[in-house]
């Protein structure tokens, strides 16, 4: 019964998110296609610097994963040594996100 009830969970879940998409996908067709009826001019920016974010970020998680090394060289408690580990992280990894803005915003001048 308990197999039987998670199957069911999992169904519904799955078949919601399948359900989801199609109506998102569904709408946005039907919006641009009356755009397109009315007249109206689709601008389709093409994205010149779209690795850079995902550079930048990649970069600022592998600096935080380095300096957040020397947090596991050091006698800690474990759940303070977990903290610095990860709020490392999740700082150097922001901190290439927004150095990855001010760099697009100076090459886009």
């Amino acid at each position: 019964m308990k197999e039987l009830n998670e199957f069911l969970g999992f169904s519904i879940i799955i078949i919601a998110i399948l359900l989801i998409v199609f109506i998102i996908a569904r709408y946005t067709y039907l919006v641009k296609k009356m755009m397109i009826e009315k007249g109206m001019h689709l601008e389709h920016k093409a994205n010149k610097f779209k690795y850079l974010d995902i550079g930048c970020i990649v970069f600022g998680l592998g600096i935080g994963l380095f300096v957040s090394s020397i947090f596991t060289t050091m006698d800690l408690l474990e759940d303070t040594m977990d903290l610095l580990v990860w709020g490392t992280i999740l700082i150097f990894g922001a901190a290439g996100l927004i150095v990855a803005h001010f760099i697009r915003k100076k090459l886009e001048k």
